[in-house]
């Protein structure tokens, strides 16, 4: 899937349609504080196996791409509901 570098869509910021810049949202460094990492941390701790079998069978055939639109104008980014693609490209248009 290729998607513009810019595109003309709304912000609810400016409250009207103005150019958006956009970018793939990366994954930040999940949390040791929250409470399934904390309850995996104590499952898989000290003698004894992984807590659950390993997944078997087929992979999902697309990935969830997720996007971020910022604003030109009011510089300020909000995320949009990923769409499913085999590929994830951003193009100079």
């Amino acid at each position: 899937m290729k998607v513009p570098k810019t595109v003309k869509t709304y912000c609810p910021y400016c409250g009207k349609h103005t150019e958006h810049e956009i970018s793939k949202v990366k994954k930040r460094k999940a949390s040791e504080l929250k409470w399934g990492q904390r309850r995996f941390r104590r499952v898989t701790a000290g003698y004894g196996g992984f807590p659950r079998p390993k997944p078997e069978g087929r992979e999902k055939p697309t990935k969830r791409y997720y996007v971020k639109y910022t604003c030109k104008v009011c510089k300020k980014s909000h995320n949009v509901e990923g769409k499913r693609a085999k590929r994830f490209e951003i193009v100079e248009v």
